[in-house]
C-alpha cells in the first residue's frame, strides 16, 4: 500500500500559520522569491511508469524528488522521493519494473485547504512551510506551480533554500 501525505508537499493549510512566525534568514532575503532560487524545471513521470525510470531520470538530473501526474489529466497525484525509493529497492519491498504507483506517496486532498506555492512566493513564506508553519509538520520540498495549480513548475527544496542563504551576504 502506498504511503498517503496528511499535507500536500507543495501545499499548506491557508491562511499562513496562526502563531506568527519568525524567519531565521528574513535579513538575507531582501523581497527575494521563489523564482530566485531558480528551481529547475520539474520532472514529471506517470504512476504507471517503471520505477526504473524514475530512478534513472533522478539520477542523470540530480533531482531527490519527482512528481507524479495523471497521464491522462495531468493533475498532480503525488511524489517519489528518491532516497526513499532506494530504500524501498533495497528491503525488497518493490523491484525496479513495478510501477511507480506502488512506491509513490500520494497527496491527500480531501478536507484540506492548500496555500500554493508559486515562483512568487516570497522565501519567508517557503521558509516558514519548510518549518511546518500552519501545517505544523516540517517540510523537506515544495512543488512549485502556477497559481491555478494546474501546471507543476518545478521542485523547491529546503537545501536549496539554505544554499540561496549561503551565497547572500547577510
Amino acid at each position: 500500500m502506498s504511503p498517503v501525505v496528511k499535507s500536500a508537499a507543495h501545499l499548506g493549510p491557508s491562511p499562513l500559520g496562526s502563531k506568527t512566525f519568525i524567519s531565521k534568514w528574513s535579513s538575507r532575503y531582501r523581497g527575494a522569491t521563489v523564482q530566485d532560487l531558480e528551481p529547475p524545471s520539474a520532472l514529471s513521470l506517470n504512476p504507471s511508469d517503471p520505477i526504473s525510470l524514475a530512478l534513472l531520470s533522478a539520477f542523470e538530473r540530480d533531482y531527490t524528488h519527482l512528481t507524479i501526474i495523471d497521464a491522462s489529466t495531468r493533475s498532480l497525484l503525488g511524489y517519489i522521493a528518491i532516497p526513499a525509493l532506494q530504500a524501498q529497492l533495497d528491503t525488497g519491498r518493490v523491484q525496479p519494473n513495478d510501477p511507480l504507483s506502488k512506491a509513490m506517496a500520494r497527496f491527500e486532498r480531501k478536507g484540506k485547504k492548500y496555500r500554493v506555492i508559486t515562483m512568487a512566493t516570497p522565501l519567508e513564506e517557503l521558509e516558514e512551510f519548510f518549518e511546518g508553519g500552519a501545517v505544523g509538520q516540517k517540510q523537506e520540498f515544495a512543488v512549485v506551480t502556477d497559481e491555478d495549480r494546474r501546471f507543476v513548475l518545478g521542485v523547491a527544496t529546503r537545501s536549496d533554500l539554505e544554499e540561496f542563504v549561503k551565497r547572500r551576504p547577510a
